[in-house]
């Protein structure tokens, strides 16, 4: 019976063991972005979200959008996510370059598709920290 019990969990340990999550968060102005990025094995999985609340002249502008799914590897430290637009034939391209100590996130013109407004995952050349 011990060792029935023990093997499975042992087998959801050591799965665990092999994945490593990071998350990046930059707040800057009425934005904030969050960038999670989990790799298992060879694997990488990104979910990158990104908020906006502006207030002007008593008229609350908000937006809240994300992309999720699994990126592919293209360089050191170079990773890139396709998603697929559901309602469009085009695709939202985030290129993201990561640091030791955080990431920077460029998207194609096609991220519209998927976002509304003002609502762009793109840093614009700024670097999300890396949260510890």
């Amino acid at each position: 019976m011990k060792k029935s019990l023990f093997i499975p969990l042992a087998l959801l340990i050591s799965g665990n063991a092999l994945a490593a999550t990071d998350h990046y968060v930059l707040r800057d102005g009425d934005y904030v972005r969050h960038l999670k990025v989990t790799k298992t094995g060879d694997d990488f999985t990104v979910s990158a979200n990104v908020d906006y609340d502006a207030n002007k002249d008593g008229n609350s502008t908000h937006c809240s959008e994300s992309i999720s799914g699994k990126a592919k590897s293209t360089g050191e430290n170079q990773l890139v996510l396709k998603k697929h637009a559901e309602s469009e034939a085009s695709f939202c391209e985030l290129k993201i370059q990561l640091s030791p100590t955080g990431a920077k996130i460029e998207e194609s013109k096609d991220c519209d598709n998927f976002t509304v407004s003002q609502c762009h995952f793109a840093t614009e050349g700024k670097e999300l920290i890396k949260v510890k």
